[in-house]
Parts: C-alpha cells; sequence; structure tokens
C-alpha cells in the first residue's frame, strides 16, 4: 500500500504572516492539531502544531494577559526543518519515519508542492484495516520454523478448512531466532477444528492457548 492511497488530500493550510489567533481557529473549526505553513505557491515553508501554539500562547489562567501573543505570526512559532513523503512511498515506509523519528504527522509534497497530509489516526486505522481488527473473526498466532516456504505449508491447513484469511502478520519469535511466529486473522467466529487440525500438522499454537493445553 502507498501513501497516496491514505493521506488526506484537503488539507487546511495557513501562511507564515497569519496570527497565532488564526491558527487556533482554524484548529477548533477543523478539529485537528497540525497545520502546514505554505507560500503563496503552495510550497511547504513550516509546519505548526498544538503543541507549539500551547508553548507560545497564555496559560488559560491568565488568558486575559498578554493577549498580543496571540497576533504574533505563525513564522515566529513554526518549525522549518519538517519531514515529508511522497505520495508514491510504501505506508509501512512512513510508519517507521513516525516511529523513529518520533513524529505525529506528514506533509506529503509531489513537485515540491504540498498535496496531501498524514497524520497518526491515519496510520492506525489503515494498521487496523490491513489486519481486519475490525472485522468479526479469530486471531490464531503460530510459532514456526523460520524457513523458506512454511507460510504456504501453513496457509494450505487453512484452505483445507475454507478458513477466509483476512490478514497475516509475521515477526521474529525473540526467544529463537530459528523461529518466527505467524498471525492469522481468519473469518471464522470457532476455529477450534481448524486449531487441532494446526496442532496434527506438528504446529505450535501460541494463541489461542486452549484450556488443558499447558498441561
Amino acid at each position: 500500500m502507498i501513501v497516496e492511497e491514505i493521506m488526506k488530500t484537503n488539507v487546511s493550510t495557513l501562511f507564515p504572516t497569519n496570527t497565532i489567533a488564526d491558527a487556533i481557529r482554524l484548529m477548533r473549526e477543523k478539529k485537528i492539531r497540525h497545520i502546514p505553513i505554505v507560500d503563496d505557491d503552495n510550497n511547504l515553508v513550516g509546519l505548526v502544531t498544538s503543541s507549539r501554539i500551547r508553548n507560545a500562547t497564555p496559560s488559560i489562567f491568565h488568558a486575559d494577559e498578554h493577549l498580543e501573543d496571540l497576533q504574533k505570526p505563525l513564522k515566529s512559532i513554526m518549525r522549518t526543518e519538517v519531514y515529508t513523503g511522497n505520495p508514491l512511498d510504501f505506508v509501512e515506509e512512513v510508519a517507521g519515519l513516525f516511529y523513529e523519528h518520533r513524529i505525529n504527522c506528514l506533509p506529503i509534497l509531489k513537485d515540491k508542492k504540498l498535496i496531501g497530509i498524514i497524520t497518526e489516526t491515519d496510520l492506525l486505522r489503515t494498521l487496523v484495516e490491513l489486519t481486519g481488527a475490525h472485522q468479526p473473526g479469530s486471531q490464531i498466532e503460530i510459532k514456526v520454523p523460520n524457513i523458506a516456504g512454511i507460510l504456504s505449508d501453513v496457509s494450505s491447513i487453512f484452505r483445507n478448512r475454507r478458513a477466509n484469511i483476512l490478514s497475516v502478520l509475521v515477526y521474529p519469535y525473540k526467544k529463537d531466532e530459528h523461529y518466527k511466529v505467524l498471525v492469522f486473522r481468519v473469518q471464522m467466529m470457532n476455529p477450534l477444528g481448524l486449531i487441532e487440525d494446526l496442532k496434527q500438522a506438528g504446529y505450535d499454537v501460541l494463541w489461542p492457548s486452549l484450556p488443558g493445553s499447558l498441561l
């Protein structure tokens, strides 16, 4: 999946000459926490976030004091070094950027022009959709040898049960690098028969842990 498929294209922006008060109004009106700052040619020149505004405005206990702070231009508080993405970037690469640099939004540029934005909420929604967590079903976690072709072998058992696979995730088994964990989400409310098939085939089902399985 690429960024173009999940980014918001209707981006609320302001200019460097707009005031902090303008940004507060826009955030309240649009219920957003990030505002890209652009020039007259829609080139990205900065980014203003709700945290930057909080740091630059008076406390609510002194709301009537220092009102001149609200009239300061956004260029005085905006971040000018901004991480950006491309509409053809892969979503998982963008997620890595969020994780590595602890950012919570990413303006998307094409030919140096702002065309979209991605936020943490967009990534979370995409993760839910990719894993099928929003659909009725069951999750099964299986420890398997870390060898080529193992996913195909395990999937054949699901196929024999006519279990519709909604998603598959793979991650390392931390206790032993010679194994990995396959996480299947299947469109099946009672996976007991499928679990028994997996066990009979010699696979270690980590979840669900059925009564008596630890004996």
